[in-house]
């Protein structure tokens, strides 16, 4: 299959807000797609390259070469090109990279151009998230999607799913194939998501009386173990296994009084004192196989729930039903929670687990069961909300659905001394309405423009919210926003204004979110 016919697809998905019109155009292009394709193409509808690091960046995007006339790229071979490219390292590898972006970007029309760029750059707005892949799967092969659903959760991602039932040949041997994925102790599951609420009070009351299970959101990184006999297997929220960089959680797993489990949870560094240390230093420990830095930063397991114990899968129990297991086999690693259907008791649950350095609070469905993959009403978290009001200093063209328009902000904070100190990028919470405004309002304070970025005169104020900050070697004062995402912009405010990296700095180290010890 050409790249092109993918890139048509995507931009025609991008272009139609009808979910209904994104299935159809999604369930055409995977009916044209040869089983050896069908990994690829889906990756590449879900927004994602299959290579999780090519050693490409946006900055790379700005020195491509023009779009070729006519459409020759394969999927195959452009999947090829990026595994080439995510295998160099050592000398000389940047300028191999560089060599082999260029050449495949050469060769790539210009809505071919767009698709690529996007997903590099991670920005591919298309709207084809990854539910709706699973639909279009389901429809292609024939099959209930419920069907597809289930085995996309038990196998953990979308593409061996997608190739089990659309390379099976007919709806009958299409379910079969879906059937056999079942949940296997050393292949890790989907995670269990939550949804968001403003407040305690609103979680609570959203689960309408039911009994409330209220855990500590922990300020450290999603990890799911697996354990059958010696063998332990650490598994991020990304599905990425990190085993063998996380040796500390692998004996506390192996120490267990069980023979199989899989348990859910999260890793943090704790200080001297128990606060967890910035979450900064958990993600890079995990993410480290420096043996130097593993001795000194020590990671701590805290498990939530437990999906299988001896044999005995737990996922269709009530979370009450597997809170007593995992109390019973992860003594001493457990979250802190409390249970009740009070919302003062939760909200002083929250208070003191945000003043002891945690992120928020996780309040749930006492009743419901574990949904693999899913992000239901049944877990919903709460977080308390930072603002900032902070400058604009450029801006980057959309692509995707946002093509034709100013969209990826750039954030700045107002330095005493002169100037702005950057702190970040983002492209959430933009309703079409702010982006038609800000693409009007940033062409007439543009000062540059390369094509991809516009810089700005420092002028524009805008408010954001975001979850913590973390220290940063990127940006020049040290720290960044966690999951910024605009509120509004302050048309009452001027630059001078602005909330100054002072202030930035002062909130880092208060603690609690994200930087501070």
């Amino acid at each position: 299959m050409l790249l092109a016919d993918v890139a048509a697809t995507s931009e025609a998905v991008a272009a139609t807000r009808s979910r209904l019109a994104k299935r159809a155009l999604l369930v055409d292009l995977l009916r044209r797609t040869g089983p050896d394709e069908v990994p690829v193409v889906a990756r590449y509808l879900g927004g994602e390259l299959r290579q999780r690091r090519t050693g490409l960046g946006w900055r790379s995007l700005g020195s491509m070469p023009g779009p070729a006339a006519e459409p020759s790229l394969e999927v195959l071979a452009v999947d090829a090109a990026f595994e080439r490219m995510a295998g160099l390292s050592g000398p000389g590898s940047s300028a191999a990279r560089t060599a082999l972006a260029t050449d495949l970007f050469a060769a790539a029309t210009a809505t071919e151009q767009r698709l690529l760029g996007g997903l590099v750059s991670g920005d591919l707005r298309q709207g084809a998230l990854d539910a709706l892949l699973l639909d279009a799967v389901a429809e292609a092969a024939g099959v209930p999607l419920d069907a597809v659903r289930r085995a996309a959760m038990m196998a953990g991602a979308t593409e061996p799913v997608a190739s089990a039932a659309l390379g099976a040949g007919s709806p009958e041997a299409a379910l079969a194939a879906l059937a056999g994925f079942t949940l296997t102790v050393g292949r890790p599951v989907r995670p269990m998501l939550a949804a968001s609420a403003p407040d305690v009070a609103t979680a609570v009351a959203g689960l309408a009386g039911r009994p409330v299970v209220v855990d500590a959101k922990l300020d450290g990184i999603r990890v799911q173990v697996h354990r059958d006999g010696d063998d332990v297997r650490v598994f991020t929220r990304s599905l990425d296994d990190i085993t063998a960089r996380v040796p500390e959680l692998v004996a506390v797993v192996r120490a267990l009084p069980v023979r199989t489990v899989v348990l859910d949870g999260e890793a943090l560094a704790l200080d001297a004192s128990g606060r967890p240390r910035p979450f900064q230093e958990t993600a890079s420990r995990s993410a480290t196989r420096d043996a130097e830095l593993a001795a000194a930063l020590e990671l701590r397991p805290f498990f939530f729930d437990v999906l299988h114990v001896d044999g005995r899968d737990l996922m269709g129990l009530p979370l009450s039903e597997r809170l007593a297991v995992l109390d019973a086999v992860a003594a001493g690693h457990v979250v802190d929670r409390v249970v009740t259907d009070d919302p003062a008791t939760a909200q002083d649950a929250f208070t003191g687990w945000v003043a002891a350095g945690q992120e928020g609070v996780i309040v749930k469905d006492a009743s419901a069961p574990y949904e693999a993959g899913r992000r239901g009403g049944a877990w919903v978290k709460v977080k308390p909300r930072h603002t900032l009001d902070l400058v604009v200093l450029a801006v980057e063209r959309g692509s995707g659905r946002r093509q034709g328009l100013l969209s990826n902000i750039h954030l700045g904070a107002r330095d005493p001394a002169g100037g702005f100190v950057m702190l970040g990028k983002t492209f959430k919470g933009m309703t079409d309405e702010m982006l038609a405004w800000q693409t009007e309002r940033f062409g007439q304070l543009a000062v540059e423009d390369d094509g991809w970025t516009v810089s700005l005169r420092p002028e524009q104020v805008v408010e954001v919210a975001f979850d913590g900050l973390q220290r940063s070697t990127r940006y020049p004062g040290g720290v960044a926003l966690r999951f910024a995402r605009v509120l509004r912009y302050r048309e009452d405010k001027d630059a001078a204004e602005a909330d100054t990296i002072d202030t930035v700095r002062a909130l880092a180290g208060r603690g609690g979110d994200g930087t501070g010890g």
